[in-house]
């Protein structure tokens, strides 16, 4: 029932994460409409972003290119602890950290996990960057804020054992019960963490 062109853009918008078939349509059609102006100011921001937006060189992360450079804002505040290095594994978990306001260290962005059944070993993760990141800022303490999944747990496991050798003190996020959640719901590894994860009260 719709033009060619138009369900080709469905078909690009359903491939987003998160995005199904009628929320695509429902996207689509909604650029083929009044919102013709929008859909020439996205397309136009969109084809810049991969000369104009990279990976950061010192973390990982995204930043702008300027002069010919990518350092993220965060790399680029002197209001941070370079001494503190949180090591995560997407960008999405270092915003998520950013926006609890808790960190006042910087990032280093893993983009993978140890994953044997994916093929993705040690030689895969980006350790000797992490090595120099730490060596020239002077690190005194590493936040393991891996996932608590399987990989996650593999991964944190392993910087441990890398990281043991030098004189940092290395730290692991908890994990327990969230804030506002019932106990009744929580699974067995979630209710065990937060048991072991306790801290005083006095």
């Amino acid at each position: 029932m719709l033009p060619e062109r138009l369900r080709r853009v469905v078909e690009l918008f359903a491939m987003l994460p998160g995005v199904g078939e009628k929320t695509a349509q429902r996207f689509a059609l909604f650029f083929a409409g009044e919102a013709a102006g929008f859909a020439e100011e996205l397309g136009h921001e969109l084809a810049a972003l991969a000369s104009h937006v990279r990976p950061c060189e010192r973390c990982g992360s995204l930043a702008d290119v300027s002069d010919g450079q990518a350092v993220c804002a965060i790399c680029r505040d002197n209001r941070r602890d370079p001494r503190l290095l949180c090591i995560v594994h997407r960008i999405q978990d270092l915003l998520a950290i950013e926006r609890s306001g808790a960190m006042r260290g910087r990032y280093f962005v893993l983009g993978r996990l140890l994953s044997p059944l994916d093929g993705i070993g040690p030689d895969q993760l980006p350790l000797t960057r992490l090595f120099e990141r730490i060596r020239e800022d002077g690190v005194t303490e590493v936040i393991l804020a891996t996932p608590p999944s399987v990989d996650g747990e593999a991964t944190a496991l392993l910087l441990a054992r890398e990281l043991a050798a030098q004189s940092l003190r290395l730290t692991r996020i908890a994990s327990g019960v969230p804030h506002g959640g019932d106990l009744e719901f929580a699974d067995q590894v979630t209710l065990g963490r937060a048991i072991d994860g306790r801290r005083s009260m006095g």
